[in-house]
């Protein structure tokens, strides 16, 4: 069952867009996580709730992602926070509808106003900055299902601790050689030097931010302890 599951191909069927999206979500969660069920989406009341105590309507993509899956914080909340649709509010300039926050409240994800009418509008996150004044949206992915795929993925390496690591300053060089490049487009948009970069191999996923630090995921702990060797460097969980 796991080798059947082609995590690239699926993957870039879900960057084309929002079917695919959800096809992706689907297949990772079977193969990563655990199967999608019938409860692990919100209901069409809780969204109606949502839109009517906001006073605006939820695109499209955000209603489909929290109807799929948006209880399963084990595909979205191990780190950083996907909102409830209770919890969905319009921030205080009257710009976004924000539906993500940072672990620690660093950030948040939010769409445009204006553009609450799209089926898949853009995503843009802003900095929790000490200079409030400073503080702007800026553009994250191109599309929200582009993002709820960034968030699944992401929120895999915060899963149990002997499957994920974190290494700082990685050599890329080694990574590069040694896993191949998934077909997501770099992120945040217009900020290629910054860019996180996905890779996968020896049954590892990684995230490479921008050289700074990579994060991996692991299928099993000897996958893991595969990726350490392939990647030298002082793995924060590696313990041996």
């Amino acid at each position: 069952m796991t080798q059947e599951f082609d995590l690239a191909g699926l993957l870039a069927d879900g960057v084309r867009g929002r079917s695919g999206a959800w096809d992706f979500v689907r297949g990772f969660a079977g193969h990563w996580a655990g199967p999608l069920e019938s409860t692990d989406g919100w209901s069409e009341t809780d969204l109606a709730a949502a839109e009517e105590r906001l006073g605006v309507p939820l695109p499209i993509a955000l209603r489909e992602a929290y109807l799929l899956f948006g209880r399963r914080r084990d595909l979205t909340s191990n780190h950083d926070v996907l909102l409830g649709p209770a919890e969905l509010y319009v921030d205080k300039a009257g710009e976004a509808l924000v539906f993500r926050h940072e672990n620690q409240g660093a950030a948040s994800w939010g769409i445009l106003l204006d553009s609450l009418q799209d089926d898949d509008p853009a995503v843009f996150y802003r900095a929790d900055l000490a200079d409030k004044s400073a503080e702007r949206w800026e553009g994250w992915l191109e599309r929200l299902s582009l993002c709820f795929v960034e968030i699944v993925l992401s929120e895999s390496l915060h899963a149990e601790e002997e499957l994920c690591d974190f290494l700082d300053a990685p050599d890329v060089e080694s990574l590069e050689e040694n896993f191949v490049r998934l077909p997501f487009p770099p992120y945040p948009l217009g900020d290629e030097e910054n860019a996180s970069r996905w890779f996968l191999g020896h049954g590892t996923l990684l995230r490479d931010d921008a050289g700074a630090a990579l994060l991996a995921r692991g299928r099993t702990q000897e996958d893991l302890d595969r990726t350490r060797d392939l990647i030298p460097g002082d793995w924060l969980n590696d313990y041996c």
